[in-house]
């Protein structure tokens, strides 16, 4: 590293590697801020070693990132109609307790993605870890890292489990069409394999027994009990509907944070203090109590509907309608009228879903509850209630429930069908993800699975951004030759040893990932193995597994992996967690790639 642009590229990256572990400003700005210092230099200076501003930008354009986007938009339809849950909510709902929630969530998610693209595996799993967390009450920083790593680490058995194994198997099946490789040996679907799967057997364990000590329990400073609100929310039991015969534990019903079953209804009598055994029955009507939060989550357990069909009788269908809160004034027409009394739907065109009245506990079904001042009422209703009652006397306040999106469980199997279409055609057909993607999230807008609006607001748009400048970043590394030379530097330490140029191979692919992306990464680094195997006069394909298995292994830091990025704020992680959990798993994959590729590849 000759040039002053290499030493200034790795000045900026190392910036921004200290500003995420310093958590000194917004993860988006920080990058924005790495990237604009590089085409400020750039600008003044005419250096062609940096990227121009058009080259910089061109990362916001990246076709893996436009496919994050729509990916999001994709899990909007799964998450508005209960689909994550339908699909994964029968092997999850059984977890007990952190161990086996670990178990039962990483082992399907390795085997998902050695067939499927991890990226979108890990996309539409993130809803369902916030709900298990809760329903085990732990924190989703226990979950939402190892998800990622378990997605990585089942990638790697594959060529179509990560977009890095294509690209090398594609560069390798290039070079040698050109005759570049003396020894060709062509790499086949499973190639992988022999080091991908010892490697996530053994990474799963580490990650299920050390994400103990290793990862942090961050928890809001509000938790949900916290909320002095208690919400008096009915539910009724769908005959037709997955909860019947269950008891109220194996219902998921137990482990919502601040909410408890008061009674259950039924023809035959009133059932007091719901013991966790007790068996639901076809039509029973649950009287349940609650903070605002976890009533929302309860309306998305699947088989519990508004008792009486309020909600169905509304003149709005479900995809527009949304949750609201009213707070009933002194001039409201309907004060001391119970709710069924005062025809509360058929007045207000909304559906009372729960009533809050202070800390008191309300009995009864809500329809027989009469409505005094200052009751917090829970209303499904469509938008257009927001604007109209906003001026209306009857309440005090109205404002939108945040994720308070009414679900639409009766299109749940075509949100999953439209997934699994996206997946197969991704996979089995010429069709790129980028297609598959859009086509996806068209389907999902198309079919009312969800909104625009919810589309739109589902897309996180500081991983983006972050994704973005880093593939800015990337290129500044690439074009000022610093990956290169970092790279080329910890090859002349290993000197003519076979094993030793192998370690080093890994190491600075390993490293190179971490920097600049999985993709560029192996760009950069595949020639140079090539070089390196030619050198030595030594069979290449090692030194290739040895680049695949590396340049996917990104576990050091949050950046160096799309799935890594797309955790990083929503756990609440800081960089270091990536640093303390990541780097014994990085040498975990390491010293199984040193001791199986020679057996199996000698060199």
């Amino acid at each position: 590293m000759e040039t002053w642009e290499a030493w200034l590229t790795i000045a900026v990256a190392c910036t921004l590697l200290v500003g995420l572990a310093l958590r000194i400003a917004a993860t988006d700005l920080l990058a924005l801020f790495c990237l604009g210092i590089l085409v400020f230099v750039q600008n003044i200076t005419g250096s062609t070693a940096l990227p121009t501003p058009e080259q910089a930008v061109a990362g916001f354009g990246n076709q893996g990132l436009i496919t994050i986007a729509l990916l999001f938009a994709v899990v909007a339809g799964l998450e508005c109609t209960g689909g994550t849950e339908l699909a994964t909510g029968w092997f999850l709902n059984k977890a007990k307790n952190l161990t086996t929630a670990q178990a039962r969530l990483f082992i399907p998610v390795a085997v998902l993605s050695g067939f499927l693209n991890n990226t979108p595996v890990v996309v539409a799993l993130m809803p369902v870890v916030n709900d298990l967390a809760k329903r085990i009450s732990a924190s989703t920083s226990r979950l939402l890292l190892p998800l990622s790593y378990a997605a990585i680490l089942g990638g790697m058995c594959t060529l179509i489990g990560t977009s890095t194994n294509l690209i090398i198997a594609d560069l390798n099946a290039q070079a040698i069409v050109s005759g570049n490789i003396a020894k060709p040996t062509p790499l086949h679907f499973f190639s992988p394999a022999a080091v991908g799967i010892p490697a996530t057997i053994i990474g799963l364990i580490y990650m299920m027994v050390a994400s103990r000590w290793l990862l942090p329990e961050r928890r809001p400073a509000v938790s949900v009990s916290d909320d002095p609100r208690q919400y008096t929310v009915e539910m009724q039991v769908d005959p037709t509907g997955p909860l019947v015969g269950r008891s109220i534990e194996e219902a998921g019903l137990r482990h919502l944070p601040g909410l408890y079953i008061a009674e259950i209804q039924r023809e035959d009598g009133i059932i007091a203090a719901a013991k966790p055994n007790e068996r639901l029955r076809p039509d029973d009507v649950l009287i349940l109590v609650g903070a605002l939060e976890s009533v929302v989550d309860l309306r998305k357990i699947r088989g519990l509907t508004i008792p009486d069909n309020q909600a169905r009788k509304l003149e709005v269908p479900a995809w527009r309608r949304t949750l609201v809160e009213a707070v009933v004034s002194t001039r409201c027409g309907l004060l001391g009228k119970t709710i069924r009394e005062g025809r509360f739907r058929s007045h207000y065109n909304a559906a009372v879903v729960a009533v809050a009245r202070g800390d008191k506990r309300l009995t009864g079904k809500l329809g027989d509850v009469r409505l005094e001042v200052g009751d917090v009422l829970l209303l499904e209703a469509s938008p257009s209630f927001l604007h109209r009652r906003r001026e209306s006397r009857d309440f005090f306040l109205v404002s939108a429930v945040e994720q308070g999106t009414v679900r639409r469980p009766e299109k749940a199997w075509i949100s999953i069908t439209i997934l699994l279409l996206m997946v197969l055609a991704a996979t089995t057909t010429g069709i790129s993800i980028l297609t598959a993607a859009l086509l996806a999230a068209v389907a999902m807008v198309g079919f009312r699975c969800c909104t625009t609006g919810e589309a739109r607001r589902s897309v996180d748009w500081s991983v983006l951004i972050v994704i973005g400048a880093a593939i800015g970043i990337g290129m500044a590394m690439e074009q000022s030759q610093a990956a290169q030379g970092i790279a080329m530097g910890l090859l002349g330490i290993a000197g003519e040893n076979p094993m030793l140029t192998l370690a080093a191979v890994y190491l600075a692919t390993m490293l190179c990932t971490e920097l600049i992306t999985n993709n560029a990464a192996a760009v950069l680094m595949f020639p140079i193995a090539l070089e390196t195997a030619t050198g030595l006069d030594a069979d290449p394909t090692p030194f290739v597994i040895a680049v695949m298995i590396a340049a996917s292994a990104s576990f050091i830091t949050p950046f160096g992996y799309q799935t890594n990025l797309m955790v990083y704020g929503v756990g609440g992680y800081r960089f270091y967690d990536y640093v303390r959990f990541g780097l014994p798993l990085s040498i975990i994959v390491f010293m199984v790639t040193m001791l199986i590729v020679p057996q199996v590849w000698p060199l």
